[in-house]
C-alpha cells in the first residue's frame, strides 16, 4: 500500500491553516488568468495585434503566480514545518521553481526590454506549458490526498 500524502497530524494542520483556503481560491483564479492570457498571446502571435493586452495579461499571471508561490510556501510551512521542498511536495516544488524562473525571465525580457515581442510571447507560452505540467502535478496530489483520506 502507498504511503498516505499526509499523516493525521499534517492533515489536521492542513485543515487548520488559513492558507489552505487561500490556495484553493488562488489556484482556479490563476488557471483562468492563464487561459485568457494564453489566448491573447496566441492571438498576438497569429495576427500581430494586441501586444499590449497580451503582455499585460502575462504580467498579471506572473504576479498571481508569485502570490500563489508565497502563500503556498506559508501553507507548506504550516502543514509540514518547511517553507519549500517538504517530502510530500518535493517534485511539485522543483517544477514550481522552473515555472517561477520562466515567468521571471519573461518579466526581465518585457520590463527590461531584453526581448523583442515575438520571442517574448514564445517565452510566455513555454512558461505556461511548464505551469500546466505543475498544475497537473498538484491536481494529481489533490486526488491522492482525497483517495488516502477516503481510505482512512
Amino acid at each position: 500500500m502507498r504511503k498516505p500524502l499526509y499523516t493525521a497530524e499534517e492533515r489536521a494542520r492542513r485543515d487548520r491553516s488559513r492558507w489552505t483556503l487561500v490556495q484553493g481560491v488562488l489556484a482556479p483564479v490563476q488557471l483562468a488568468v492563464m487561459l485568457v492570457s494564453a489566448w491573447l498571446v496566441l492571438r498576438y502571435l497569429d495576427t500581430g495585434s494586441g501586444y499590449a493586452a497580451a503582455n499585460a495579461s502575462v504580467v498579471v499571471k506572473t504576479l498571481i503566480l508569485y502570490t500563489m508561490m508565497f502563500t503556498g510556501s506559508l501553507w507548506e510551512h504550516d502543514v509540514f514545518g518547511r517553507y519549500l521542498f517538504a517530502h510530500a511536495f518535493f517534485w511539485e516544488d522543483v517544477v514550481s521553481m522552473l515555472v517561477l524562473a520562466l515567468h521571471t525571465a519573461y518579466l526581465f525580457g518585457s520590463l527590461g526590454g531584453m526581448l523583442e515581442p515575438r520571442p517574448l510571447m514564445v517565452l510566455a507560452l513555454v512558461a505556461y506549458a511548464a505551469y500546466a505540467v505543475n498544475a497537473l502535478q498538484f491536481l494529481l496530489k489533490l486526488r491522492q490526498a482525497r483517495l488516502s483520506t477516503e481510505a482512512a
